[in-house]
């Protein structure tokens, strides 16, 4: 996966408002975490690049963005993606679907909706949690989806499996929008703090995960972000010589 041409070519620089809920359409996010992972798994490489909408989900994009692409780009996370297509479902009344997480945490979101927005029509599944899921467990998850049609769905399953799976099966689930959001499940569903306003503004919101879970994220930022500061720098170098 070569960063330069994701910048250059694949990343969604409009403002999320261009983002239509009425026509088939395959939302991802990328940071610096997906893409150092990407560089490891060809597989998901290949399903970033295939995504009609990809985000720039994080400061260390936008910045990469600028140094290797000359492109000015806004971040637009998970959690602005997921607000915006809950704001134009409750405008238009549209069916939202939620596939991942538990089923407490389901419910939380459920009472969130129908409070912020109370004409969403909602629905939601939790798969088994296991590392890869059986040919009946993707069968279940398609007809749990399929029986509710919903206009848009949000997959939740961390990457790259929630990539992954909307990849696989998108052309057999009766959705408008599928976008894997990953975290923001939990955000949103208040079991797990997102950062404050202040920290993200200043593109921090990375450090003050790694405070709050430094077990579970010291790899994830300390080395990913190294890694991804250095396939940077290499890829300007290359781009000088």
């Amino acid at each position: 996966m070569n960063l330069t041409d994701i910048v250059k070519n694949k990343i969604f620089s409009q403002p999320v408002s261009e983002i239509k809920t009425d026509s088939k359409c395959f939302i991802n996010t990328i940071n610096a975490y997906s893409f150092c992972m990407a560089k490891k798994d060809a597989h998901f490489a290949e399903v970033l690049n295939t995504s009609d909408i990809l985000l720039p989900d994080g400061t260390s994009i936008v910045l990469a963005s600028k140094l290797l692409g000359g492109k000015k780009i806004k971040k637009i996370a998970g959690w602005d993606i997921h607000q915006y297509l809950l704001s134009e479902s409750h405008l238009k009344g549209l069916k939202v679907f939620y596939l991942g997480a538990s089923e407490s945490t389901l419910a939380l979101i459920k009472n969130r909706v129908s409070q912020e927005f109370p004409k969403v029509k909602l629905a939601s599944y939790s798969p088994p949690y296991k590392a890869t899921f059986n040919k009946e467990d993707n069968s279940e998850m398609i007809a749990q989806v399929n029986a509710f049609s919903p206009d848009i769905l949000f997959i939740g399953m961390t990457a790259p499996k929630q990539e992954k799976w909307g990849h696989e099966y998108k052309e057999k689930l009766h959705t408008s929008v599928i976008c894997s959001i990953g975290a923001v499940f939990d955000f949103y569903a208040g079991t797990v703090n997102r950062a404050p306003k202040w920290i993200l503004n200043l593109g921090m919101e990375w450090l003050y995960r790694l405070v709050k879970e430094p077990k579970r994220m010291w790899r994830r930022y300390l080395v990913g972000n190294t890694k991804f500061v250095y396939y940077v720098f290499l890829e300007k170098l290359q781009s000088l010589f």
